[in-house]
């Protein structure tokens, strides 16, 4: 075996541990991310930046959760761990609702999610009326999704060459060490009739 091949096999065997984003670096991604947080209607949570406390770091992380396009803090649903909405997940028309440009490509996606259901919806024959409306997005939501993508993107605009590199760099930082849990309920298996299995 060749020592190329050798060291191949051992990479093979024993790949690189990804790396792993160590908490000052979150820690100053969340610092440069909160400046350019947006609430459920595009207005700046924070209009200046400035540094957290050690206690404000810590209610960040406990008194938060992920959503799909940004998070939440409404305080049931963080004890639930994103399961336990009351509003049935209306995320971005409830006043907990949060979100910034590290949100910004899910928020893209969900937009166009919107806009693909409405037209498939509109063009469907098989269902009843109520519930092809109750179905389908309203335009309520999809314009509160464009204006806040809007808003993102304008308050990005507005920045200078290298602060838009050290938003880019926080927010690639945070992706990074993002785990979203959906919060929608999922649909747990029929459980299996034991009865009936001790007939057979």
């Amino acid at each position: 075996m060749t020592p190329q091949s050798r060291r191949a096999f051992r990479q093979f065997q024993y790949p690189t541990p990804p790396l792993r984003v160590t908490e000052k670096r979150t820690r100053a991604a969340v610092d440069k991310l909160v400046s350019h947080q947006f609430d459920r209607h595009g207005n700046k949570i924070w209009t200046q930046a400035r540094q957290l406390l050690e206690h404000e770091h810590a209610r960040l992380r406990i008194g938060q959760v992920s959503v799909p396009y940004g998070i939440c803090v409404e305080p049931s649903n963080v004890k639930a761990g994103g399961h336990g909405c009351p509003f049935r997940f209306r995320c971005v028309g409830c006043d907990h609702f949060r979100t910034d440009p590290s949100y910004l490509p899910e928020l893209r996606i969900y937009l166009d999610t919107l806009l693909r259901d409405r037209e498939r919806l509109a063009a469907a024959t098989d269902l009843d009326a109520w519930a092809r409306t109750e179905a389908t997005p309203s335009d309520e939501e999809i314009k509160r999704i464009r204006t806040l993508i809007r808003r993102v993107e304008t308050d990005l605009d507005g920045l200078t060459d290298d602060e838009r590199e050290q938003i880019k760099d926080a927010t690639r930082t945070l992706r990074k060490t993002r785990t979203v849990s959906l919060g929608m309920p999922g649909i747990r298996p029929p459980e299996s009739d034991l009865r009936l299995e001790r007939d057979a």
